[in-house]
């Protein structure tokens, strides 16, 4: 499978052709891994730059944590957190910018500014605006990450058909908003809606979500500094590189096109590795 997709500023991404790797870039005061660090555009920029000296072909900024937890702030809050942020970014960076919310609200302005990729938490579902992040999508033409997530834990079926029902939905809401299948990037939402054992399960058989309903679909692989390898391993959040590098290149060898990661130059190497071993 292979896409490309083009931006009006000339970028482009492609997919198929070798694992991507897109850095992560929180600018927020509370994330669970690198909360208030990267806190103003002057560090976030620095910080941007030397994520794609070492290897990231796209940067994922975040104004808003979505740990375990956290509490919402408004779409207003949102974008006047982020605007800054993406003024100094998007003018300087090499590589595509996505931006991690979920309200239509921040997506619109984020992709006023020039953003390159949206990523959705909540899979174009998120319940008080059903529909609006795909519109938003299909009016800039952007393509969008949709994460699969649910409020608890439970399952009333395996979890992997229940996953693909979800995106389901997720594809019925952008056709209908007119975006485009070819624009939607499916994200298992390791972390989110399941438990530990979940995640794992969902790991070993990722390879089920690249290939269903006679499609082949791009997937987006988050598993960086998770507390499902706290639970495996009984680490502290800073000490989970080698084991996000581990589940980013099984998941390469099941199908994922891109890994989401803060630790980019390791495995951006450990994803070269692979794509060496399985010829891509």
């Amino acid at each position: 499978m292979l896409r490309e997709y083009r931006f009006r500023d000339g970028k482009k991404l492609v997919l198929g052709k070798k694992t991507l790797v897109m850095g992560i870039l929180n600018v927020t005061p509370d994330s669970f891994s690198d909360g208030g660090v990267w806190n103003t555009p002057e560090k976030a920029l620095s910080h941007a730059r030397q994520m794609v000296a070492d290897g990231a072909d796209i940067i994922d900024v975040g104004a808003e944590s979505s740990r375990p937890g956290f509490v919402p702030v408004s779409a207003e809050k949102e974008i006047e957190r982020l605007r800054p942020f993406l003024e100094a970014l998007l003018p300087e960076i090499s590589v595509p910018v996505s931006v991690d919310t979920f309200k239509a609200e921040t997506a619109e302005m984020a992709a006023e500014m020039g953003v390159h990729i949206l990523n959705d938490i909540w899979g174009l579902q998120y319940e008080k605006e059903t529909g609006r992040m795909a519109e938003v999508a299909a009016r800039y033409d952007l393509p969008v990450v949709v994460m699969h997530n649910q409020s608890g834990t439970a399952y009333e079926k395996d979890i992997v058909e229940a996953m693909k029902d979800f995106f389901r939905e997720s594809l019925r809401i952008a056709r209908s908003a007119g975006l485009a299948e070819e624009k939607l990037i499916l994200d298992p939402g390791v972390g989110f809606g399941k438990t530990a054992e979940d995640n794992l399960v969902v790991l070993r058989r990722l390879a089920e979500l690249s290939a269903w309903d006679n499609a082949r679909w791009p997937i987006l692989l988050g598993v960086s500094r998770k507390s499902f390898i706290g639970a495996a391993l009984g680490l502290p959040v800073q000490e989970r590189m080698e084991a996000t590098g581990a589940a980013c290149v099984l998941g390469v060898a099941s199908g994922a096109n891109i890994v989401r990661v803060h630790d980019v130059k390791p495995i951006a190497r450990m994803c070269r590795m692979a794509d060496a071993i399985l010829q891509r």
